[in-house]
């Protein structure tokens, strides 16, 4: 069992996920509710890998994304070593469920830029960087897609923001070119065009956050008249008060659209507030 490499930041306590800095609000790395759910932040090399192939599981065999051939049944980039890696397991069986990793303003630095800045040009966030957190690779098993488990990460992100003093959260928020909708499965990006058009309508963000696409989706050239819902994931950020930052962006590997998304724990509704932060 290989520990993970160096801390977030060198005063992180060993009693807490790499990144908490601070002493004063200890919490236990392992977080367990009735429905038989079970969080945690990994700490061993070991525990990555059980993300790294349920994202493997997910992404390439359910989405078809191309990935590269690091580790056979693994999904894994240069992002994942700078990465705090949220799992949330099975109780009864021990298997890793649903994960999301995170990125640090740190460990950005260290690594160089956000997995974002090579979808988007992020410049207008440039003020926002030295508390913005990344939020990627973002999953659940299938027999286990219900609220339950998104709101346990939701949680325990939220807890990792409030205890590093952190206020924002981005990522790309991923659209198949494969999408089901209502009336069957639509092909192409007509369902990414018509989830923007949607979107932008009542949850675009100010101007002066907006980004661009590194490689943008055409979608003057698609139909978005279509009537169908955004992923499930979207419609939960967009509950929590997130906004879009600008157009999708095509991203050919993984065979979707990717939204631009910020949230800002600012921006919480009251009620999610109190649930996740007893504020």
């Amino acid at each position: 069992m290989k520990e993970l490499p160096t801390p977030t930041l060198d005063l992180s306590p060993l009693s807490l996920p790499r990144g908490s800095l601070h002493p004063g609000s200890l919490q236990p790395a392992v977080a367990q509710d009735k429905s038989g759910i079970e969080v945690s932040w990994a700490c061993h090399l070991d525990e990555v890998r059980e993300a790294q192939r349920l994202r493997y599981d997910i992404f390439a065999g359910e989405m078809g994304a191309r990935l590269p051939r690091t580790e056979p049944g693994h999904d894994i980039d240069l992002f994942d070593d700078f990465c705090e890696h949220l799992l949330v397991r099975d109780v009864a069986t021990r298997q890793v469920i649903g994960t999301y990793r995170l990125l640090t303003p740190a460990q950005a630095k260290r690594v160089g830029s956000f997995y974002s800045d090579t979808e988007f040009d992020l410049t207008r966030l440039r003020l926002l960087r030295d508390k913005m957190v990344e939020l990627g690779r973002s999953c659940v098993h299938p027999e286990h897609r219900h609220g339950g488990v998104i709101m346990a990460l939701w949680g325990a992100l939220a807890g990792f923001m409030a205890r590093n003093e952190l206020d924002t959260m981005i990522g790309c928020a991923s659209i198949p070119m494969r999408h089901e909708g209502p009336h069957g499965v639509v092909d192409g990006g007509h369902a990414a065009a018509s989830i923007w058009r949607q979107v932008r309508e009542k949850h675009l963000a100010p101007i002066e956050f907006h980004v661009r696409p590194r490689l943008p989706l055409p979608v003057d050239q698609l139909d978005d008249s279509l009537d169908v819902e955004p992923p499930a994931l979207i419609k939960g950020y967009l509950r929590l008060g997130a906004k879009v930052l600008g157009a999708p962006a095509w991203d050919p590997d993984f065979n979707s659209a990717d939204l631009p998304m910020m949230m800002r724990l600012a921006d919480l509704p009251p009620r999610y507030r109190k649930h996740f932060l007893g504020a």
